[in-house]
C-alpha cells in the first residue's frame, strides 16, 4: 500500500518517542514495574503474568506505546493480569514519571540520525512539520537536541540549521503533551497538529513506530509512515500503514512533493 496525494504533501507529522528519539520510556516503564512488583506489591506478584522477562519490547511497543500516562499504565496493568488495576494505575504512572524525568536530566537518551535527517530534508523541501506525541516529556527531549551540532557533523551544508537550534525550534507546530479528550488510536492529537500546521489532513503525513499511532493516522484521513524499530514491521503494516521501513533513510523525499510515499527503491 502506497499513498498517493494529488497536489503533493503539505504537512509532515512527528511523533517522538521511538520515532525521533531513543527514549528512556520503555526502560522506565519497564523498570518502575519491577520495583513494585518487588517491593510494596510483592504480595500480588503470584496473581499476575508478569515477570522480568515478560515486559518486552514488543509488550511496550503492542500494550502501551504512544498512549497518555495514565492509559499507558493502565494498559500494562490489565496486559498483567494485575489485580485491582484501576486503583494500582496512578502509582505506577507517578513511580515511571519520576523514574523517566531522572533518566532524561541525566541525558540517558540519543536522537535517531535517520529521523534528524528526514526532518531536515522534509522542512528543505518545504513541507511544513509538526512534533505530535502524547508524553508531557517530549519537550524535554526535543529542547536538549542540537540541531547544528548534528548538521555539523554530518556535513549537510552552510544555512539548513541556524547556530544554536535545537530539535524542537525546527518545528513549524507542536502539540506534544497537551491535555487531549482522546488518545490514539483516536486522530485529536494529529487533527490538531493539521489544524496548527494550517495544511488539510489529506495532504499530510504521519510518522509513527507505534499501531496506535498508525491507526490514528488513517483515522484522521492521513498518510501513515511507519517505522519499524523494535522488528514489529508486519504490526505497523497491518495496522494499515502506508509505507513501512525499518530506517528513515530509505524514504524518498523527493517524491513527498509529488504526494508519493515510497522509498528510493521503488
Amino acid at each position: 500500500m502506497t499513498a498517493n496525494v494529488p497536489d503533493g504533501f503539505g504537512g509532515a507529522v512527528f511523533d517522538v518517542d521511538g520515532v525521533l528519539v531513543d527514549s528512556p520510556h520503555q526502560r522506565a516503564w519497564r523498570e518502575a514495574l519491577r520495583e513494585l512488583m518487588e517491593g510494596e506489591w510483592s504480595g500480588i506478584r503470584d496473581e499476575t503474568t508478569w515477570s522480568p522477562e515478560a515486559f518486552t519490547p514488543q509488550v511496550y511497543q503492542q500494550v502501551m506505546s504512544g498512549k497518555p500516562r495514565l492509559s499507558g499504565a493502565r494498559a500494562a496493568l490489565d496486559h498483567f493480569g494485575v489485580p485491582d488495576a484501576e486503583r494500582r494505575t496512578i502509582a505506577y504512572a507517578d513511580r515511571k514519571q519520576t523514574m523517566v524525568t531522572e533518566l532524561i536530566e541525566a541525558g540517558e537518551f540519543e536522537a535517531y540520525p535517520d529521523a534528524l535527517r528526514l526532518v531536515l530534508a522534509t522542512r528543505a523541501a518545504g513541507i511544513r512539520i509538526a512534533a505530535a506525541s502524547s508524553s508531557k516529556n517530549a519537550g524535554l527531549f526535543l529542547r536538549r537536541i542540537r540541531l547544528d551540532t548534528f548538521a555539523r557533523e554530518q556535513g549537510l551544508g552552510e544555512g539548513l540549521v541556524a547556530p544554536g537550534q535545537t530539535l524542537l525550534d525546527v518545528f513549524d507546530a507542536d502539540v506534544s503533551g497537551r491535555d487531549f479528550a482522546h488518545g490514539k488510536p483516536h486522530p485529536e492529537i494529529f487533527l490538531t497538529a493539521a489544524g496548527e500546521l494550517g495544511v488539510p489532513p489529506e495532504r499530510c503525513f504521519v510518522v509513527e513506530d507505534a499501531v496506535s499511532g498508525i491507526e490514528a493516522a488513517k483515522a484522521g484521513g492521513m498518510a501513515a509512515l511507519g517505522v519499524a524499530r523494535a522488528d514489529d514491521a508486519a504490526a505497523l503494516a497491518d495496522a494499515g500503514a502506508d509505507l513501512v521501513v525499518e530506517s528513515l533513510d530509505e524514504v524518498d523525499v523527493a517524491r513527498l512533493g509529488e504526494g508519493r510515499l515510497v522509498t528510493t527503491d521503488d
